[in-house]
């Protein structure tokens, strides 16, 4: 099998810009950002994976359709982007409900299964692996293996899990999506190495960027591991500031300094024009090494589908 490169797209309602859910953003995202990353993709040849949140597909469903005619795969990205109802938030019950939920909008867009999963900011809990394999789903994609910058981000204590969690793709334990066992749900876990490879990092810190892809590849020379890279197609459009307050979203002032305050100007760098400019580079160095750009359906049925007969 071919060097595997899985190129993830984050779909919602989130302005960057203004750190707050925005329909406006929606907007831009529909018209201008999703467009533009599909005219870059067909340029450049290659599949992905496109995460979308129920909220986005409902208010704009011609953009969803357009993304599947692409040639691309349509995953979940829960109902919602708001923090207030993150999966490490909710109960069994009311997590199933969203899933089913945004799963339902998904697949009455484009009249096909979606089976791959990635939750809002990665954010997990026991609940989540029962109720995707309840709800359908086969893929789960919400895991950074070996990612130490989760005290930046909200749910921290869950993503602690991620430290011991397995670099390859793997099988998940019945109760835990960042263990290996017998269940039939495949993790595919999103490429780290002590920072995440992904389009925040490549924007802010692009030398830093770099050093992690090169290890990364080196990884993947000697252990076969796929690269999984996840972006937002709204890190590829330019918006207009309308709001200096910059939202609370924990009540603890250290953890807002961090997670909202520092974290919020970091993420302004490189956006637009700069960001797609700094994405070329990123495909091209692989795109000369001979890795193959698929998306998690495609992976998943490559490498696992076929061992869960008679395994799980």
């Amino acid at each position: 099998m071919k060097k595997s490169f899985i190129l993830t797209n984050d779909v919602e309602l989130t302005s960057i810009v203004n750190h707050t859910q925005s329909i406006d953003t929606g907007r831009l995202v529909a018209d201008k950002a999703i467009p533009s990353a599909l005219e870059l993709y067909d340029d450049l040849k290659l599949k992905s994976t496109f995460f979308i949140t129920g909220d986005f597909a409902e208010s704009f469903p011609e953009a969803v359709k357009l993304i599947y005619d692409n040639g691309h795969e349509i995953g979940s990205h829960g109902l919602t982007h708001n923090h207030l109802l993150s999966f490490d938030g909710m109960i069994f019950e009311k997590q199933a409900e969203h899933l089913a939920s945004a799963k339902k909008i998904l697949e009455g867009i484009i009249n096909d299964e979606v089976i791959s999963f990635r939750a809002p900011a990665l954010r997990t809990n026991s609940d989540t692996l029962i109720a995707l394999r309840q709800t359908g789903f086969k893929i789960d994609s919400s895991i950074a293996s070996q990612r130490f910058d989760f005290f930046l981000s909200l749910g921290a204590s869950e993503k602690r899990k991620w430290l011991k969690a397995p670099r390859k793709p793997y099988f998940t334990k019945e109760n835990d999506l960042s263990r290996k066992g017998g269940s039939p749900l495949f993790e595919i876990p999103v490429s780290a190495f002590i920072m995440p490879y992904i389009g925040t990092t490549m924007r802010i810190i692009p030398l830093l960027n770099k050093l992690l892809r090169y290890l990364l590849y080196v990884e993947t020379i000697y252990t076969g591991r796929p690269f999984n890279f996840l972006i937002h197609p709204v890190e590829m459009i330019l918006e207009d500031r309308i709001n200096e307050k910059i939202s609370r979203r924990s009540k603890n002032y250290i953890k807002y300094l961090l997670t909202d305050v520092a974290r919020h100007k970091l993420k302004q760098k490189n956006l637009g024009g700069q960001c797609v400019a700094l994405l070329k580079k990123e495909i091209a160095f692989f795109k000369k090494r001979g890795f193959e750009f698929i998306s998690c359906r495609e992976y998943y049925e490559r490498t696992a589908a076929k061992n869960i007969t008679g395994n799980h």
